[in-house]
């Protein structure tokens, strides 16, 4: 079964991007987790936000936690650009959501996390344009510009930029945390694809239906996909459902009949 989850990160390809001091968040947070938890981590190896000014691009959990660990690290300060959705640039949410919104559309508001209450900066509708490097190689500040969003002649929403809104953070760390977009495939995907032809979806994830008498069966006889290798970044109860019914899959595969719940 392949269940090695959803953990190639979102990249942000502007100008700049080979700078020192430009992190993936789960690099950052591994590192600062196996450190807390006693184990070594080399000082040439570990992040650090202390004295720095810490960028945070990217909304959810994983940027909240960029936050909270840079505040407890001693960070100079800390910035974040919200972004929907990992990738989406919008406005800032209202206060209070639409009590005429119901089920299953998600209200929207404007949501703080425990790590942004203890401190940071908080921005909307701001496009990253470019990293500002030093004499060292190292990133100094973020280039970035306001947009907003107009409906056009069809009644369509576009974005486009402020006139005149160019401006930089000062940022000594950036940390993207925008969501991840398929399996890594360098390694044991990239060589089940060659030796074995294993299929991958149209976004790269592990392509395995979930009905019928194939359920969790990838394009190889006996290797079955789960979770967010096979569907892409979403939730641990969803990945955990998945589990269970991929072992039951698998089960009637082997013994023609399960007990296992389903």
């Amino acid at each position: 079964m392949l269940a090695g989850g959803c953990e190639q990160p979102r990249d942000l390809p502007i100008p700049g991007r080979q700078l020192q001091g430009i992190h993936f968040a789960m690099d950052f947070l591994t590192r600062n987790s196996k450190r807390v938890q006693g184990s070594y981590v080399a000082e040439d190896d570990f992040i650090s936000a202390h004295g720095k000014r810490v960028l945070v691009i990217g909304g959810g959990d994983t940027g909240s936690d960029c936050i909270g660990t840079s505040n407890r690290h001693g960070a100079r300060s800390v910035i974040q650009i919200e972004i929907l959705d990992q990738i989406e640039i919008l406005d800032k949410p209202p206060a209070k959501e639409d009590k005429d919104l119901t089920w299953p559309d998600w209200p929207n508001k404007l949501r703080t996390s425990s790590s942004q209450e203890e401190g940071c900066d908080r921005h909307w509708n701001v496009r990253t344009k470019a990293f500002v490097g030093d004499d060292q190689g190292r990133v100094k500040a973020v280039k970035y510009c306001l947009v907003r969003w107009d409906k056009d002649a069809q009644g369509r929403w576009q974005m486009s930029e402020v006139p005149g809104s160019e401006a930089e953070f000062q940022a000594d760390l950036v940390l993207l945390a925008m969501g991840f977009v398929h399996p890594v495939h360098d390694g044991m995907l990239d060589a089940l694809k060659a030796e074995a032809g294993l299929e991958r979806d149209p976004r790269g994830n592990v392509k395995a239906p979930t009905e019928g008498a194939e359920a969790y069966l990838t394009s190889i006889p006996g290797v079955f996909g789960a979770g967010d290798m096979r569907c892409g970044q979403s939730l641990v109860v969803w990945a955990i459902r998945e589990g269970r019914q991929c072992a039951r899959a698998v089960d009637e595969w082997l013994m023609g009949r399960s007990d296992l719940p389903r």
